[in-house]
This record gives structure tokens, C-alpha cells and sequence, in this order.
């Protein structure tokens, strides 16, 4: 109740101080919901490509998808070392999904267990079944949690993709990454579609069921996937691209950090305002209550508790800031996602742990910034203390 009272002394500078940590705080929980986001797809990525080497033509991240000739499985398969390699197709489910944020909305086609049985990232089917080499040669797809819902599709419902009807017959469970927005169609199904999406002049040239986008190598027991990757290197040629675990880490893992740090600067700059508010707060409060303190000291209070008594203060006013900040974020987060869930825009991720530094954060800037404060008053003489007017 003292401590209401204290606040209630000041109302609109206490107002005003809170309302600048609690928008600190805002900033921190939104920006960092969306860094926690982005790195939950990136590390999906990286636990996908940790054990096995994806061969292309050109670069993975030139934005654009070419293709390669199914007749280097063949030699791919040769190299000492590899225990499986399997071919995919990966293609824009539509012109539009390179602009979408996050990851782009795809469809993929693979061979149902061409991986023999090596692959690590596993992914739940949610409804339905996945697709297994009885349907090959069948218009069928399994859905990403994500894209399902903005298609509003269900088990059984047929969606329309690049022009083409599939029937969907399953849907998979939610994995905050990359598969959320992808359409799994049977490879055939695949190379049909993309032959489809190249220039008529390339199309009359190509066979669909030569072709492929990507193909995954999977190495022996005991063979790093970084040696393997040198192998397939020299008996592919320089025209080919082979990236591991490691070169997805350098190129995104850079990225991810550089976005955390840039997020997170713009709140700690927002938080530096309000710790600076907080100390002027602080400071025009131990003037206004020089002779109350003089008292307090005259009749045996020590200087330890005069301290503490400010210190605790200006910690309350930055965990209710925090508070009021954290219950702004988490409301903004969640209108923005429910606004972009149907669009296949998920973009932010509050985890308790982003909420708990918040809290922390901000009831330690409170702290802290009320400690120079709280370090003069302990110091007032108390007889100066009580003449002062």
C-alpha cells in the first residue's frame, strides 16, 4: 500500500515513466517474437540439411530453381560413400509466393522412400495418410499445416495447383518451418508441373521424367557428410552445387544473427528511453522527499534501508511497465498472426522465455535505474536532510 501511495504522490510522472518502459518492452516482445520465428525456421533448415548433401545446378540461393538430368543419379549413387540418393523437385506453388514473407509456399515431389529409411527430419501426418509409390501417377498431395489452412482444405477436398486439380488425401502436423507451406505431390506429378512452368521454347527440348531440381545424398555409417560433399564435387564438375549442413549454417545462420541483433537494438533503444525517463522520475522523487528521508534517518533507519526502499520502488515501476508492455506485445502478436494465419503469415512466435526476459529486463532496468538515486538519498546528512525545504 506504501508503495501505491508513493506512486500515487507523482501520478502523471509515473504515468509518463511507465508508458515509456512499457512501450520499451512492447518493442522487445514483438521483435523478439519475430526473431524467435525466424530462427525456428532457420534451425529447421539446419536440422534438415545436418546429415546429408543436396546437389543442384547453380546456386541454392540464387532465387532461382534449375533444372538437372535424372542420368547423374547414376553416377551419384557410383561415389564411394553414398548410401542413398534420392531426386526431388521443389517449384513455387505460384509466381506470387517468392514475395511472401518468411518462406515461400511450395510444392515438392520426392520418391516415397528414397531415403531408405535415412532421413532425420521426420514430419507427423496430422489427417489423412502420405503419399507411398502406389500413387504414382495420381493427382494426389499431402498439405503443410499452414498451407491447408489458407487453402481451407481438408482430407478428401481437391485443391487446385498451377492449374492442375489434386486431390488431397492428408495434412501434416504443424513444424513452425519451411514444410507448413509446402504441397507433396508424387515426383512424377512434380516434373509434370514444373516442365509446365518452364519457357515453351524448353519445354519442346526436355523430358519431364529426366528431370529433377535437386538430389539428396544421403552418406554411409561413419562417412561425414562434409567428405562426401568434396567426392560428389569431383565426379560432378564445377557446374554443380553440393551444400551441406555447414554452408546452410554460414549463409543463414549469418543472417539469423545479424536480424536477431538489429531487432533487438531497436528495442533496447526504446528501453534506453525509458530507463533514462526512470532515473529523472527517481531523482525528482528523492528531491520531493529529502525531509521525509531526513526523518527516517534521524530516528535509526540505516542507510541500507533507505536504499533498498528506493531501489524497490523504481524496480515496482519497471515490473509493472514490464507487465503492461508484455500484455500489449503478446496482444499484438496474437491479432497479427490470426491476421495472417489465413494468408499462410505466421510471423511471430512468443515463447515463454521471451516473455520471462521481458519481465526480467524490465524490472531490472527499474532497478537499476533507481540505484544512483537511491545511493544519494542514503548519503543525505539527516540533519541537512530535515532543514530542507
Amino acid at each position: 500500500m506504501r508503495l501505491l501511495r508513493d506512486l500515487g504522490r507523482r501520478k502523471l510522472r509515473s504515468g509518463l515513466t511507465i508508458s515509456g518502459i512499457a512501450i520499451g518492452i512492447m518493442a522487445l516482445v514483438v521483435f523478439g517474437s519475430m526473431a524467435n520465428k525466424m530462427n525456428a525456421l532457420i534451425n529447421g533448415g539446419s536440422k534438415y540439411y545436418a546429415d546429408k548433401d543436396i546437389v543442384s545446378v547453380g546456386s541454392m540461393f540464387s532465387g532461382t530453381i534449375q533444372p538437372l538430368a535424372l542420368a547423374d543419379l547414376d553416377t551419384i549413387r557410383k561415389i564411394d560413400g553414398v548410401a542413398a540418393a534420392t531426386p526431388s523437385i521443389d517449384m513455387l506453388l505460384d509466381d506470387s509466393s517468392a514475395a511472401s514473407m518468411g518462406t515461400p509456399e511450395m510444392i515438392s515431389g520426392s520418391v516415397p522412400g528414397g531415403d531408405k529409411g535415412l532421413e532425420s527430419f521426420k514430419i507427423d501426418i496430422a489427417q489423412g495418410r502420405e503419399i507411398t509409390a502406389q500413387d504414382t501417377g495420381s493427382k494426389v498431395t499431402v498439405l503443410g499445416s499452414d498451407l491447408a489452412r489458407k487453402l481451407n482444405a481438408k482430407v478428401g477436398d481437391t485443391v487446385t495447383l498451377r492449374s492442375v486439380d489434386f486431390k488431397v488425401i492428408g495434412i501434416w502436423a504443424p513444424t513452425l518451418t519451411a514444410p507448413d507451406k509446402d504441397a507433396y505431390v508424387p515426383l512424377d506429378q512434380a516434373q509434370l508441373l514444373f516442365v509446365k512452368s518452364l519457357p515453351p521454347i524448353i519445354q519442346s527440348k526436355v523430358t519431364a521424367s529426366d528431370l529433377a531440381t535437386s538430389i539428396t545424398v544421403y552418406p554411409t555409417k561413419g562417412v561425414d557428410p562434409e567428405t562426401l560433399k568434396e567426392r560428389l564435387k569431383a565426379a560432378l564438375g564445377s557446374s554443380y552445387t553440393v551444400m551441406d549442413g555447414k554452408d546452410f549454417d554460414a549463409v543463414l545462420g549469418s543472417i539469423s544473427v545479424i536480424f536477431s541483433l538489429v531487432l533487438t537494438g531497436v528495442a533496447m533503444l526504446s528501453l534506453l528511453v525509458g530507463g533514462l525517463s526512470t532515473v529523472n522520475t527517481m531523482a525528482m522523487a528523492v528531491a520531493e522527499r529529502t525531509r521525509e528521508i531526513g526523518i527516517k534517518r534521524a530516528i535509526g533507519a540505516s542507510r541500507w534501508r533507505i536504499r533498498r526502499e528506493i531501489v524497490f520502488e523504481s524496480a515496482s515501476i519497471g515490473l509493472i511497465a514490464g507487465l503492461i508492455g508484455l500484455g500489449i506485445g503478446a496482444v499484438m502478436t496474437t491479432v497479427f498472426n490470426d491476421l495472417g494465419r489465413p494468408s499462410g503469415n505466421v510471423l511471430f512466435d512468443l515463447t515463454i522465455g521471451t516473455a520471462a526476459t521481458a519481465l526480467i529486463f524490465s524490472t531490472g532496468l527499474g532497478a537499476l535505474a533507481g540505484f544512483v538515486p537511491a545511493w544519494g538519498a542514503s548519503r543525505l546528512d539527516p540533519v541537512t536532510a530535515l532543514r530542507y525545504e
